[in-house]
């Protein structure tokens, strides 16, 4: 079984991911992906050097992450051209890290992906899964996590679709704005259900 989860930022996709690995699903995580064909000799380094040149890259080459964002969440345009640049290569590596997993006999690999739907990628899963809070948890957990202000992170959750959008196309949703031991037992049984 292959699943699809997805959510908003700072809807508490991570925690989910977690506890479904904790269950004995394979991760698959887009943003660790995404970061590692970023990081220093990433395979994703020339191309977003050519299609936003060197004022996103620091001295040392390399990627300069807020340079870039400042960028990007400015412009629907510019985001749209770093994901037609990094979406094939990230979704490659997905490709491969499912297979991987699907080898070493995982019942369940869950892919992590917070842009599922607005990248295309949902036809890679069997089903998905969307994880919500309320916007002002958002705010908030962005708030204390990174020490944004509400204008940057209200900046950032309406560059994403919107989570109802997200939850309305899933076949699962999951509200994480609960007791954790309440939320971990939804993932349980939710994980027992397809394992």
């Amino acid at each position: 079984m292959i699943v699809g989860l997805t959510g908003g930022i700072a809807c508490g996709k991570s925690t989910v991911a977690q506890m479904l690995q904790e269950c004995g699903a394979f991760i698959v995580d887009a943003d660790a992906i995404s970061r590692s064909l970023t990081a220093p000799g990433g395979a994703g380094l020339a191309p977003v050097r050519q299609a936003f040149g060197d004022a996103v890259f620091a001295p040392d080459g390399t990627l300069d992450r807020a340079a870039l964002a400042k960028i990007v969440f400015a412009s629907d345009e510019k985001r749209a051209q770093l994901n037609a640049v990094l979406h094939p290569l990230i979704r490659q590596e997905m490709l491969d890290q499912t297979a991987l997993g699907q080898k070493q006999g995982a019942k369940v690999v869950v892919l992590d992906v917070p842009l599922l739907f607005e990248a295309g990628m949902q036809d890679m899963a069997d089903l998905t899964v969307c994880v919500y809070a309320p916007q002002q948890v958002q705010i908030d957990r962005m708030a204390s996590r990174n020490g944004y202000t509400r204008e940057e992170a209200l900046s950032r959750i309406l560059s994403q679709m919107p989570v109802d959008e997200k939850r309305r196309l899933s076949d699962f949703d999951l509200n994480t704005d609960q007791p954790l031991d309440r939320l971990r037992l939804e993932v349980r049984r939710l994980y027992d259900s397809w394992a």
